[in-house]
């Protein structure tokens, strides 16, 4: 599974402000979280890099520092899209659920709003989500990643509604909540109502 659950201090946000990167977890890990995605899909689409020997250690050197923020060094298999070919032995930095920057499972809505005001070091957090979602779409026909897309599609409303002149986002869901529940005071209890 692929999942939104790193936070990112050094890159796509900030100590004060973090913003959220994927990280792959278990199958088996995910399905102990609460989470609102109903589904996890039965593989995850990637790419695999075969590194000349003689630049091996400059770009692992060059990796382990960006990948520094609660990523650790994982071996495991990597099927290509080819289903003739065999499995490849890869290395993967992937943020453990251990790690200091693993948040786990937010509220889509909430985690769309956090990355779509992050920014960081290497850019905004819209950036690196948009790249992603590009990225992934783009392996092969059956490629992509729902929560991604998902994610994608969500901030994608957030700035359409912000470029309106729209309120913040926060205080228009809100706002919007708030006409949508009226409270009964004569009998106690509330009551939902259409606008």
């Amino acid at each position: 599974m692929t999942e939104e659950f790193q936070a990112s201090e050094d890159h796509r946000g900030t100590p004060e402000a973090p913003g959220r990167v994927v990280t792959l977890i278990e199958k088996s890990f995910w399905e102990t979280l609460v989470d609102s995605h109903a589904s996890s899909a039965d593989r995850v689409w990637g790419a695999a890099y075969r590194i000349e020997a003689s630049r091996v250690t400059e770009v692992q050197e060059y990796l382990d520092i960006r990948e520094i923020n609660g990523y650790s060094i994982q071996y495991t298999p990597f099927w290509p899209s080819d289903r003739d070919l065999p499995a490849i032995k890869c290395l993967v930095y992937i943020g453990l659920p251990d790690n200091p920057q693993f948040m786990g499972p937010q509220d889509p809505q909430a985690l769309a709003e956090d990355i779509n005001r992050s920014r960081g070091p290497s850019g905004e957090n819209v950036e690196y989500l948009f790249m992603l979602e590009q990225a992934l779409s783009g392996l092969g026909k059956e490629s992509g990643d729902e929560h991604v897309q998902d994610l994608a599609d969500r901030v994608r409303n957030i700035q359409a509604w912000m470029s309106k002149g729209e309120m913040n986002i926060t205080e228009a869901a809100v706002v919007a909540e708030a006409r949508r529940v009226r409270s009964n005071r004569d009998n106690g209890h509330q009551e939902e109502v259409e606008d």
